[in-house]
């Protein structure tokens, strides 16, 4: 049934569209509804803003092509990053620090004395609908004769350890192992054919930080146009999942090496971090477009991971941080100092213009409510502490990474949710 004709329809009838600006509407309408439903979540943070502004914004949802994995759709209306965390004693935490032997000493807070389990028990709540419960079976069953693999920086590592976490009880003991090799570490379930995998990129560009144990380097430099040297690891994988965003955080512009790090005398330019980071996030989407089918492969990527390193941010004590936090922030327009709106523009620009689905991640705003969550000073230090250190807790709290079992569990259930309802 055709809609009423209304007076706008007359009057762009009367004007008399030339073919050329015919032919580009009808391609940027066959973008749209090709790919409008994953990019719904880049532009979030955007939208908003221009909501702020008090400039018209269309949230009108279009038809999407069914992606590769999915069971299902996101119910209309539903934001599943926009929402309020519960607490649930029932369902979380979703596994034991001590059943998971795969994490990280520098994650188990529990094992490094941490006195309390509070952070253990919130559960994510979107707005106006439910997220999907995680169903370990169906994602080993999904995985079946497949490579998952998470690229990036520790962060995205926790996300990785995290996924073992959740799947390994389902498999025997006998039928799974996790290797190191370099910058790979690979989880395999043998039952399943199944690889989990992590690949330390922390800048997903080569950079003098590649070493994924001694990478600790305080001036860093990416070298432009290096994607493949870390991508041709990447091939092959059916989901991939993203991140990079806190080793562009220096404080100052970056060093780009425009040849090569075998060059005697190296050419180096500076950048702002805005236009170093689009750099990288145009190598990445190309590689993506070059080396992923969409018919049969997913990519995410996953936004900025805050820190709480200033308490005066949610209007604590200055010169405090996360250290001693057990409460969440509760205002829900809260916004951590640490986390660059400017980043979050320059991906929505980007992917923007991307031939290939991305799903977006945004984990920044719900993560931003979780100044109890961090590992602070439980965990494995890599030095010896001094007596001034011991003195001062909050000197040596670690405010960038997540306790397991926690948020990141989180995060893997909206993953879940994406991969699985789009």
């Amino acid at each position: 049934m055709k809609p009423p004709i209304s007076s706008s329809s007359v009057h762009i009838r009367k004007a008399r569209l030339s073919p050329y600006l015919l032919t580009l509407l009808a391609f940027i309408a066959f973008v749209a509804i090709l790919y409008g439903k994953d990019f719904m979540w880049i532009f979030s943070q955007q939208l908003q803003l221009h909501a702020d502004q008090g400039q018209p914004v269309s949230r009108t949802e279009k038809k999407w092509e069914k992606l590769p994995f999915a069971i299902g759709e996101t119910q209309e209306g539903c934001d599943v990053f926009s929402g309020s965390w519960v607490r649930d004693e029932l369902t979380r935490p979703h596994y034991q620090e001590s059943d998971c032997p795969y994490i990280q000493p520098q994650l188990t807070c529990q094992e490094h004395g941490r006195p309390d389990k509070e952070y253990q028990y919130w559960k994510w709540q979107p707005r106006y609908c439910s997220l999907p419960n995680f169903n370990a079976t169906l994602m080993l069953e999904t995985l079946r004769g497949k490579r998952m693999m998470f690229v990036g920086d520790s962060l995205n590592r926790g996300q990785y350890v995290s996924m073992v976490c959740l799947l390994h009880k389902l498999i025997p003991e006998d039928e799974k192992s996790m290797e190191t090799f370099d910058s790979l570490t690979v989880f395999t379930a043998k039952k399943y054919n199944a690889t989990i995998e992590f690949y330390w990129a922390p800048f997903l560009l080569e950079s003098n930080s590649d070493n994924a144990v001694i990478h600790r380097i305080s001036d860093r430099i990416v070298r432009k146009g290096s994607i493949n040297k870390h991508g041709r690891y990447w091939k092959g994988v059916d989901i991939l999942v993203f991140n990079t965003y806190l080793w562009w955080m220096t404080g100052s512009k970056m060093k780009i090496l425009l040849g090569s790090f075998d060059d005697e005398v190296k050419e180096i330019v500076e950048l702002s971090t805005e236009d170093a980071y689009r750099m990288a996030m145009k190598s990445m989407l190309r590689w993506v477009r070059k080396n992923m089918d969409p018919k049969k492969t997913r990519v995410f990527f996953t936004s900025m991971s805050p820190s709480h390193g200033k308490s005066i941010d949610w209007g604590g004590e200055p010169g405090l941080n996360c250290y001693n936090q057990i409460t969440l922030i509760e205002d829900p327009n809260y916004w951590g100092s640490d986390c660059q709106r400017s980043i979050m523009e320059v991906i929505g620009e980007v992917f923007s213009k991307s031939k290939f689905p991305i799903a977006f991640l945004n984990i920044t705003q719900l993560s931003n409510y979780r100044k109890d969550a961090h590992t602070s000073i439980y965990k494995k230090q890599w030095n010896p502490l001094t007596p001034e250190q011991i003195a001062n807790p909050s000197s040596y709290a670690d405010c960038l990474h997540w306790c397991l079992p926690g948020l990141q569990d989180t995060w893997n259930e909206l993953l879940f949710a994406k991969l699985f309802y789009p």
